[in-house]
């Protein structure tokens, strides 16, 4: 995938983020094709990409409980 302009995207992290930070990433939901994931504890760092139908599939796997740790 080639760079994406995120510098105007809009970062959520889960609902299930504690009030302390943690280890939180935070997803940008303001693209169609590609999902942008970024630690939030380092918001002005590396954003990793991924396509829109792989990131689904990671979370239905992680909400099925398909993967173990």
């Amino acid at each position: 995938m080639g760079s994406i302009d995120l510098t105007a995207a809009t970062w959520r992290k889960s609902s299930h983020s504690n009030q302390d930070g943690g280890a939180c990433l935070e997803v940008a939901d303001d693209f169609t094709a590609v999902v942008p994931v970024r630690d939030s504890k380092n918001p002005q760092g590396p954003a990793l990409t991924f396509a829109a139908a792989d990131w689904s599939s990671f979370v239905a796997a992680v909400k099925g409980g398909d993967l173990s740790a």
